[in-house]
Parts: structure tokens; sequence; C-alpha cells
């Protein structure tokens, strides 16, 4: 961690977790495809769904990133013992929070639809979807753990592994429980129920057998300092994902003005925003536990110089997948849903996010180093930013000057806003980092 060369070992980190992004992204895709061949109504009922997903992955990522953020620091100051009682903590705390949701989801089922911003025609869809997927949330918020866990430890391989074993699972048995079983909607909830639980069974196994810190019932420690520490690191990544839930649910309220076509349309530009994306935050993912190391045993210029290797390289990426994508954009949302309004809506939708994605590289690396090396306050502002502070504002006025332009247009408007914010944030760590490192090469 600290003394191979950085390109080799971002590569080495980010290879696996590359793979696992791209691999569950692809599972959340090919879903959208299965339950695209159904109707409208239901692939608008799995877009509308998303955002509570978002709520479960948020809970994953908030004690994930939190406890993972401190397991480096502490492997970097070689205090295992910390690091194995604040792992045991943040997992178990998870698993808690994850069993609430799901109660709380199932007994208010029916007004959790509406405030998703169903529609009468969704409603049935959405219900029949939601009240089997929330057997999921426990699960789902623990592989989430279970994976950062594994990344921040510098075990990326092992995180991959149980990703990929769930997601090529519900990729190959979806189709069957929708088509051949007859199940729809619902067949699709089930496989994702089921290839959750492979998932979290796999990375259980990892952590305890081949993780540096394993988990352990005796090791939790329910002292403040501890969730502090996880608030601190996690804040972030709780920020950027339950924003996500927010705003997707208020994209789904503003479409749902258009009609179901206009929710179908957002719904398979979202998927496949997030799909394309997977692939660059797996990269720069890749960068956490170098910096969290580096940071913790005070190579100050390893730590900058990753983190502008990881700028150069994501954003020239990003920008050929855009060029592509803009050219493309019309044949790739018929690929999901061939009919005339979903197309129209989805194609305007992905060539507007497109033309300003790849500022989005220089925003999550600026945000992944603030949260690393505890910098939790601006941190939390520029996770929040994207997603809230520029986008809600965004959402609730565009469509009111622009109609449904408005609605196709206000994350991208979000995205320019949040990468001026990135710049002005992350100037003075990045001078701080510059300086420290010279103390450094003076001593």
């Amino acid at each position: 961690m600290t003394e191979t060369p950085v390109p080799k070992l971002i590569y080495e980190l980010a290879t696996p977790t590359i793979i696992s992004m791209l691999v569950a992204s692809l599972y959340n895709l090919v879903t959208t495809f299965y339950v695209g061949q159904i109707d409208t109504q239901s692939t608008a009922a799995v877009g509308i769904s998303f955002s509570v997903m978002a709520i479960i992955q948020a809970l994953g990522f908030f004690f994930g990133h939190g406890a993972g953020n401190y397991v480096s620091r502490q492997l970097g100051k070689r205090d295992e013992e910390g690091a194995q009682r604040m792992a045991a903590t943040g997992f178990f705390t998870t698993v808690v929070c994850g069993i609430v949701v799901m109660i709380a989801g199932e007994l208010f089922l029916t007004p959790l639809c509406h405030l998703l911003g169903s529609t009468p025609t969704i409603q049935p869809y959405i219900e029949k979807y939601l009240s089997i997927l929330l057997f999921s949330a426990p699960i789902m918020a623990a592989s989430f753990f279970l994976n950062n866990l594994l990344r921040y430890q510098g075990n990326a391989r092992y995180a991959m592994v149980g990703i990929v074993c769930g997601a090529v699972l519900n990729i190959l048995i979806a189709p069957v429980f929708i088509f051949v079983m007859g199940w729809g909607i619902a067949g699709a909830a089930w496989a994702t129920v089921l290839c959750e639980s492979v998932s979290l069974l796999v990375l259980w196994i990892m952590t305890t057998r081949r993780g540096i810190v394993p988990i352990s019932v005796k090791n939790i420690t329910l002292k403040g300092a501890y969730f502090r520490e996880i608030c601190r690191g996690g804040l972030p990544s709780l920020a950027r994902q339950g924003l996500a839930s927010v705003a997707i649910l208020l994209l789904n309220l503003s479409a749902s003005v258009y009609g179901d076509d206009a929710i179908a349309g957002m719904s398979i530009v979202t998927r496949v925003i997030h799909f394309i994306y997977a692939f660059f935050l797996g990269f720069c993912q890749g960068y956490q536990p170098l910096c969290g190391f580096n940071y913790g045993a005070g190579k100050y210029t390893r730590v900058l110089d990753a983190f502008w290797f990881c700028v150069k390289v994501g954003t020239s990426g990003l920008i050929l997948c855009s060029a592509f994508g803009v050219w493309f954009a019309e044949d790739i949302v018929r690929l999901f849903r061939d009919a005339p309004d979903v197309v129209e809506v989805g194609k305007a939708a992905l060539t507007y996010q497109f033309l300003v994605y790849p500022l989005n590289i220089f925003m999550t690396m600026s945000s992944m180093t603030l949260q690393t090396i505890g910098k939790a306050r601006p941190a939390v502002v520029l996770a929040s930013a994207r997603q809230g502070v520029f986008f809600i504002p965004a959402i609730l006025l565009l469509p009111r000057v622009c109609g449904l332009v408005g609605v196709e247009i206000a994350l991208p408007v979000a995205d320019v806003f949040s990468f001026i914010l990135a710049i002005l944030l992350i100037k003075g760590t990045l001078k701080g980092l510059a300086a420290f490192g010279r103390q450094e090469h003076l001593r």
C-alpha cells in the first residue's frame, strides 16, 4: 500500500472493484430490460422502486464507508484491535437498521408507493414488487457493508467475488422467475431477494476466512467514540445515497405529470447512466484504500499523485463514453422499451446528461478524498450537492419554466454547479497535501 507505484496499485485495487460495480449495475440494467418486455407500467414500477433500493444501499454505504475509513486508517497505524472492534460494531448495527427499514416499509407500503410518485395505473405493480423487495433490506445493507469493509482492507478481489456471484445468479434466474414461472414483476423481486442472500453468504465467508479484519460478536463495542467515527466517515456516503433516493423520488413525481411513458423513459436513463458510471466509480474506489493507508502513514505525496492520476484517467475515459452515448442515445433507449413516447423522453434526457457527465470524475474524487482523510463537513456538503443542494431546486423549478425539458435537464444543471463547488472545496486540501508532501521529502 505504501511502496507499490501509484498507477500499478490503483489498477490492482480498482480492477476487481470495477468488475464488482459493473456486474452489480448490469444486473440492475438487465432487470430493467427483462421487465421492459412485460409492459410500460412494470418498467416504471421498477424505476420508481429504485429510490427505496437507494435508501437501503445508503445504509450499507454509511456504515461500510464510515467503519471502512476508520479500519483503513487503523491498519495503517498497525492498530488491529481497534479495526476489529469497529468492523464488528458497524456490521451488526447495519443489520439492525436494515430490519427497521424492512418492517417500516411493509407496514406503510401503500402510502410509501404514493410518496414515491406512483400513478394509479402503476400502483398495483409497484406494491407487488416492493412488498417482496423489502425482505432483502437487512440482507442488502449488510452485503454493501461487507463489500466496502473488504475494499478498505485492500481485499477488493474478495469483495468482487461476493458481488459478482449474486449479480450473475440474478441475471440467470430473473428471466426464469419472470417468464418461465410466469411470476412477472414479482419474479424480478424474488430473484433480487434470493441473489442478495447469496451475495451476503459469500461476502461473510470471505470476511471471516480471508479478511484481514474478521468480524466477531465479542468485538461489538457500543461506545460513542466508534459511532462518531462512523458518522465522520460515513455521513458523506449517507448524504450522497440518501439524497439520491430523494432525487429519484422527485424525478418520478415531476415525470408523473407527463404520464407513465415519461416515468419509464427517465427510469431507463437513470439505469443506463448508473451502469456507465459504475465502471469509473469502481476505478475511483481503487483510490480509497490507498488514500486511507497512505494518509494514515503520513505519505501525503502518494495521496496527491493518486488523486490526479485518477482524475486524468477517469475524465478521459468518460469523455469517450459520453461521445458514444450522445451519438447512439436513441438506440440505447429503444433497446429497453421500443415505445415512441418512452424513446423520445429517454433520448433527450440521455443526451443532456452525457454532455456534462465527464465533470463527475473530479467531483467524485474530491468527495472521496475529503471523506477518506476524515474531513467530514466539506465531504458531506460536496456529497449533498449533486443530488440535493442543486438538484432539488432544479427539479422543483425547471419543470415549471421548461415543462418536460425541465425534468430532462435538472440533473445536468446540478452537475455543472456541483463541479464548481468541488473546485472550491478541494482546493485548500490539495494545497495542504502538497505542503505536507514537501515537508515529508525534507525529512
